[in-house]
């Protein structure tokens, strides 16, 4: 399959790409005497940006059936949790009752509509069968030091063949939240390698301890109204990027973006290298997070609003603006504007189902109205951003 005169991002080059199998076979500068490939599909975009499938490095999949749940701003997490399960019981009662396995489904929905192809699950794994995104859980997770029960045995146990450990830490504004950072740091007898998600309280010298910091700022602006001190933390470690689950977070990862990008902690490049090549190289991803030859065909195509160029374009996005979503070479979501190309060229659509987001048409593999349904059964009160 060829896409054609797409916008590449970061930078602002027009370039064909030629997908094979499940890799992209080469990125090419765009020439309009190129007209096709032999034995190729061709689906020529207009001004339209592209860029590698997106990394979400923190979720909780079988978390986005609930609602933001928040009743002031807290002093660290484990006064949320306390608050919500006190003030928001009848809530978490009733979304409790959808069966776990249609609520991973949605939380692999709501990734996939927000250009992500790769999620990083937080908490016990999972067991998923998709052909939607990846999901990611070749790593150990602890939930955090104050609610892991035997975190110190866990984190210490000899013989492990996997060393990275993602982690809670540091999701508050006092004294707990601070501490327990060093905690974590002299309790890490094996200098296990650490992946910290959220780090509001930490410090430079807390941070070289770490492999890298998940920044999270629109859960942490919910919860605790304050995020991490980026500017200072990207200078001793690695800094990623995680949307979290929409008991802390909206669901529209574009507007958590434009939210970092306002804090100007972090320039528009790292930020976008947070999302896409250094989040798979931290992680140990191979073969994704960059649209070169060879790699896995993991790409995003979106309209570029008019006006805007290079990274602005990229900022500007919202999931009704995405126009593709390809994941190792197969085409998981598309927009009603290339259906047609896709049907001349021969493509069968026969498992898409038609969804509307903001009044625009998009087609998702799977069938997405029926999930829905199926959650509302449970939960009649789920609000979906989509319509179908």
């Amino acid at each position: 399959m060829l896409l054609s005169n797409l916008y590449s991002l970061p930078g602002e080059e027009k370039v064909d790409i030629l997908i094979e199998d499940k890799e992209i076979s080469s990125v090419s500068r765009h020439t309009d005497s190129l007209s096709s490939v032999p034995n190729s599909i061709h689906i020529r975009f207009e001004d339209a940006i592209v860029f590698p499938g997106l990394i979400n490095s923190h979720d909780h999949l079988d978390y986005n059936s609930f609602p933001q749940l928040g009743n002031k701003v807290y002093k660290n997490y484990v006064e949320w949790g306390e608050d919500i399960h006190k003030q928001n019981k009848d809530v978490i009662n009733k979304v409790l009752k959808i069966p776990k396995e249609l609520s991973i489904q949605w939380g692999i929905y709501k990734n996939l509509l927000n250009g992500i192809t790769t999620v990083v699950n937080h908490g016990p794994k999972l067991q998923v069968d998709n052909n939607l995104i990846t999901v990611w859980q070749q790593c150990h997770t602890l939930h955090s030091v104050q609610l892991e029960r035997k975190w110190k045995i866990k984190l210490n146990r000899p013989f492990i063949k996997k060393q990275t450990f993602a982690v809670h830490i540091g999701e508050g504004t006092d004294s707990i939240a601070e501490k327990e950072i060093d905690e974590l740091i002299k309790w890490n007898l094996f200098k296990r390698e650490l992946i910290g998600i959220h780090a509001i309280a930490m410090n430079g010298r807390q941070a070289a301890k770490f492999k890298a910091i998940v920044w999270c700022p629109d859960s942490n602006y919910f919860l605790i109204g304050k995020t991490a001190v980026i500017n200072e933390l990207k200078h001793k470690t690695e800094i990623l990027f995680g949307a979290d689950s929409t008991l802390s977070a909206k669901w529209n990862l574009w507007d958590h973006l434009r939210l970092a990008r306002q804090e100007k902690m972090i320039g528009d490049n790292e930020l976008f290298d947070a999302l896409t090549a250094n989040a798979a190289n931290i992680w140990g991803m191979s073969s994704c997070g960059s649209i070169v030859k060879n790699n896995s065909a993991d790409v995003v195509i979106a309209r570029r609003e008019k006006g805007l160029n290079g990274m602005d374009s990229f900022f500007a996005v919202n999931p009704e603006d995405i126009l593709l979503v390809m994941h190792k070479g197969q085409i998981v979501l598309l927009d009603d504007e290339i259906r047609t190309q896709l049907l001349n060229g021969g493509i069968p659509l026969n498992d898409f189902h038609k969804i509307t987001i903001n009044g625009i048409g998009k087609y998702v593999l799977g069938n997405l109205p029926e999930l829905i349904k199926a959650i509302r059964e449970y939960y009649p009160e789920a609000n979906f951003p989509v319509t179908c």
